[in-house]
């Protein structure tokens, strides 16, 4: 039995601690008793700070009494202040609730009691969490596992503000080049103008000309009328020099340049005051910009000048305004690409969704967004235009010459209907160009219809990085910021080493403090192991993990000093190399002056710790309980359930034989896709296949971009496309892929995991069939809160009613009429082994399997649920409040549940993300009776524990970003680890020296 252990109250405790009730659950009254600093604000940014007084600072403890938030039985704690903390315990087991819900949450709220009332009044308030007291809190940081920010134009670069610096940096510093000519810009002053003219061309006949139109069509007459008014008589219209008559206009249809003659002249010495004067005119009219004409010159020479007070590129006119740093920022309208407006993507509609099948022939449905025939103008059109071409509706796409395919998707222009060589009578749009079209439809309907044949393709103009032509022609070094962007941190931090070597005296001046700051802000970023990741990586493609890692990298840089910061599982995703990193930045964190709260299940993190708080001893209300409580040594000797895995008591049992599998491989050759190298990836059918490697080595790239999209539009015709590969072999060895990653069963309070699971179904068909819903005439969409029948209509079967208190934040508060409920009285009368429907939506699943223990079809898809480790989840749990992990396993538990055919194909993305060392032991187990089944189950994974029960072990890398990219071992796990190449083989020959097999 596992001893328990709780850390000694502090030697005076308050008589209202001591005496708290037990589990209470009615909230504590506020107070103001506690030294802590009130500074608090989510997500690693903080505001009010405070330095407080000595004595705070001072106190070496932050004291817990009677915490009571969701599972926590009366919790009170000493926590040791400017030290790295770990809670630790089985998933579920209260580690959250105490860590966020009460110490956190706590911190927040006397955040904002120091506002003021009317700013309070702006914000609401905070609901005070369930606890007597808490005393030596210091302002609190939350670093939590979710991404930033869902908005395409938010990046690494951006978030972590490097990009800023960088834009500030070419702002001051980058040199400007024609993007016509690649020639360095110059920039003239009116004085430096007169004088090359004055050498250039003295005793010459000039003529001086300011450019008012340049390459736009249009007629003009008003412009022409303008420059008349000014006193001008002549203008020089496409080359030609025209007198300005009465009503004079050009071709409103083709593009034109038009200039005013401002003077013509003998350039000479003594006449410096009228070429001065003209000068200026010129500059003034032509809005900084002016030509100059040598109407006596041949071939080249005869071509005009152009001279700018801008910078400008003298052989072709081309002038860019003076840089500022939203001239290189893709969120401004002065930096932007026009095309992609900063997205670095269009949506186009492309050859392959519109002509998805090309066995068919237009009449079956070969052009996809028109459908099978119907007497319509545009099969009509087709239909002509087929003929002229001896084919018809009839005829297979295939058997379509390529250029009458092209006339068909792209259109016949005038000029091919003005051809007297083609038989074309009229001019057709063409159906991509159609399409294309109605993307920019006010019908949200039309819009949507066309998305399905749209994919996203990197813009033409700017190749992805998302500036207009001109910020790219900025260079520092040879390389424009958008180069820069793209270089992962690594290489980044590379070349910003020496740079000053490389740059001139005055640019060295001006950006010695920006180039401080941006490699202190990288030197961050690798310090806690994203030196894969580049500033162009939009925030909404990192995951959980990573996105907490760069805002613990921006807390670094911040240098605070007496503050509290809690964290949420930063490991996640990170290789045992990375993590050491990892732990390096959390002890730096600390020994700057700081607390850190980690709560975490990662080995290393726990062994690393200076006190560890262990909590359980099990799940939900199985837990909520302090069970060990010290230094990882003395947590060793507690005998709780975490501390048998530390000591090696316990083990994740490895088999002895390996699966034989069918013998058969799935076959990916030619995988090049971001980083990977040309790589041939062999998954053998039929095992438990592990893949490996570094943060950024490359195996999401290779599984999840190139190998999942292929499988998925081989079997179910998915819209996503693979990145670039050469060939694959073996698909008709599988029947179908299933994908289970980390993204949210549900966005809404309404989804959970009874009806993502598909349980919710059979369980209302059961309430149906009782006796009383029969007598009633109720059927199972009776027992369904979505729809209107038998739930509330007072809160529209959402147990909680939103109030919207207009610049206040929404209040939820439980529905008056069912009170939280979700179903009327009618509806709930109806009750199966005395629990109403409601009773078995707050049921856990652990019990649920109890209950319906005799109905198999229900008890099927829970029972799945309690073996992922989930027995603590009820079933009607909000999908909302799931972690990544929870939201997997649910997912799983759902794949599980179904009828197999032995031959499936699953692909998992980290499955042990947040799990116990006793969860991982039952996740393992589950797996392995997959493949058991003949199914082929593969895994992305750094965890070592799973790694080890593989049948066959794929390890990417050897390092991040560029540096990874190929296989460097593949094989058992004993074979990999033997082999010692990469970074894996070290860390997998370790853990298998302590490991145990069974037979």
């Amino acid at each position: 039995m596992a001893k328990k252990t709780s850390a000694s109250p502090p030697a005076k405790a308050p008589k209202a601690a001591a005496s708290a009730p037990k589990a209470s659950k009615k909230k504590a009254a506020p107070t103001t008793e506690g030294n802590g600093l009130p500074a608090v604000v989510t997500n690693g940014q903080l505001a009010g700070f405070s330095t407080g007084t000595s004595a705070h600072i001072e106190a070496p403890f932050i004291e817990v009494y009677g915490a009571r938030e969701h599972n926590l039985k009366n919790v009170s704690v000493q926590i040791p202040r400017n030290r790295l903390v770990v809670f630790t315990g089985i998933s579920g087991s209260g580690k959250s609730s105490l860590a966020f819900d009460t110490i956190y949450a706590e911190g927040q709220r006397r955040y904002m009691e120091t506002f003021s009332a009317y700013a309070r009044s702006f914000m609401g308030g905070l609901e005070r969490p369930d606890v007597d007291k808490i005393e030596g809190l210091s302002p609190v940081i939350s670093i939590e596992q979710k991404t930033t920010s869902r908005n395409p134009r938010s990046t690494v670069g951006t978030i972590t503000e490097i990009y800023d610096f960088l834009r500030l940096l070419y702002a001051r510093t980058a040199e400007a080049f024609s993007y016509a000519t690649g020639k360095k810009m110059i920039r003239q002053s009116d004085d430096q103008i007169i004088n090359y003219i004055l050498r250039h061309f003295d005793g010459k006949k000039l003529i001086v000309l300011a450019p008012v139109v340049k390459g736009r069509k249009g007629h003009y007459r008003e412009d022409f009328q303008k420059i008349a008014k000014l006193g001008f008589t002549k203008v020089r219209v496409d080359g030609e020099l025209l007198d300005i008559t009465p009503k004079m206009q050009v071709d409103r249809y083709k593009i034109h340049d038009i200039e005013i003659v401002i003077d013509r002249l003998v350039v000479k010495e003594d006449d410096r005051f009228r070429l001065s004067g003209s000068v200026q005119n010129a500059l003034t009219h032509g809005k900084g910009t002016m030509l100059v004409l040598d109407p006596d010159a041949k071939g080249d020479k005869a071509k005009p000048q152009f001279f700018s007070r801008f910078l400008m590129d003298p052989a072709t006119g081309i002038a860019y305004d003076d840089p500022a740093p939203n001239t290189f920022s893709f969120n401004s309208p002065y930096g932007a690409c026009p095309t992609c407006n900063g997205l670095g993507e269009v949506q186009e509609i492309t050859e392959e969704t519109v002509m998805p099948d090309r066995k068919l022939s237009i009449a079956r449905g070969g052009i996809a967004p028109l459908g099978e025939y119907r007497d319509i103008w545009i099969f009509q059109q087709l239909s002509l235009i087929l003929k002229k071409n001896k084919a018809t509706l009839n005829t297979a796409l295939e058997k379509l010459p390529e250029d009458l395919l092209k006339r068909l998707l792209y259109g016949i222009s005038e000029d091919e209907v003005d051809d007297s060589k083609t038989s074309y009578t009229e001019p057709f749009e063409g159906i991509i160009p159609f399409l294309q079209r109605q993307m920019d439809s006010e019908s949200d309907n039309i819009r949507e219809w066309i998305q399905q044949y749209a994919q996203a393709q990197t813009c033409p103009e700017c190749q992805g990085f998302r500036l207009k032509k001109e910020s790219l022609h900025f260079k520092m070094d040879g390389k424009h910021i958008g180069e820069l962007s793209v270089m992962d941190l690594n290489e980044l931090a590379g070349w910003f080493e020496g740079l000053e070597d490389r740059l001139t005296e005055r640019q060295n001046v001006i950006a010695r403090e920006l180039l401080k700051e941006i490699r202190k802000r990288i030197g961050f970023l690798l310090e806690v192991g994203l030196d894969y990741l580049n500033l162009h990586r939009p925030v909404r493609t990192l995951s959980g993990g990573e996105s907490q890692r760069i805002r613990l990298a921006t807390q670094i840089g911040t240098q605070l000093v007496g503050v509290l910061y809690i964290m949420d599982e930063p490991s996640i995703g990170l290789h045992q190399r990375d993590n050491e990193r990892l732990i390096k930045a959390l002890q730096h964190l600390r020994d700057i002056g700081n607390s850190v709260i980690v709560v975490e299940h990662d080995k290393d993190m726990i062994l690393h710790a200076d006190h560890v708080l262990d909590i359980g001893p099990g799940a939900g209300i199985h837990g909520g309980q302090i069970v060990a409580s010290g230094s990882p040594q003395e947590i060793f000797s507690s005998g709780s359930l975490t501390s048998q895995y530390l000591s090696g008591q316990k083990h994740i049992e490895m088999r002895k034989q390996k699966r034989k599998g069918e013998g058969k491989e799935l076959v990916l050759k030619g995988a090049k896709g971001h980083n990977l190298k040309n790589v041939t990836l062999k998954v053998p059918l039929g095992k438990l296949v592990a893949v490996t490697g570094v943060s950024g080595s490359g195996k999401s790239t290779l599984i999840h971009e190139t190998l999942y999209p292929i499988l998925n539009q081989h079997f179910f015709n998915a819209k996503k496309e693979p990145l670039p590969y050469g060939s694959i072999e073996g698909l008709d060895l599988v029947d179908k892929v299933i994908e289970v990653d980390q993204s949210p069963i549900g966005r809404t309070p309404r989804s959970n995991p009874a009806t993502y699971t598909g349980v919710m179904t059979e369980i209302r068909q059961l309430y149906a069939e009782m006796p009383e819903a029969k007598i009633r005439g109720y059927g199972p969409g009776r027992f369904s809160f979505n729809v209107k029948g038998g739930r509330c209509e007072t809160c529209e079967g959402a147990g909680i009613r939103t109030i919207e208190m207009n610049f206040l934040p929404d209040v939820h508060v439980p529905c008056e009429t069912c009170k939280g409920r979700r179903y009327n009285r009618e509806t709930l009368e109806v009750r199966f082994k005395g629990k109403s429907i409601t009773d078995i939506l707050d049921m856990t699943v652990e019990k649920a399997v109890e209950f319906f223990e005799f109905q198999p079809r229900i008890l099927r898809k829970i029972r799945t649920l309690n073996e992922v480790g989930l027995g603590y989840l009820t079933l009607g749990q909000q999908a909302t409040t799931l972690s990544g992990g929870e939201a997997q396993r649910v997912k799983l538990a759902t794949e599980l549940s179904k009828k197999d055919t032995g031959k499936t194909f699953y692909i998992l993305d980290e499955p042990t993300t947040g799990l116990h060392f006793e969860d991982i032991n039952h996740l393992a187990d589950v797996l392995q009776k997959l493949a058991d089944k003949g199914n082929t189950v593969l895994i992305i994974e750094h965890n070592l524990d799973l790694i080890k029960v593989a049948d066959h072990v794929i390890d990417i890398g050897p390092e991040g970003g560029a540096g990874g990219g190929t296989i460097v071992a593949q094989g058992t796990p004993e074979q990999v680890a033997k082999a010692g190449k990469g970074h894996t083989a070290r860390f997998l020959a370790e853990e298998l020296k302590t490991s145990k097999y069974t037979a």
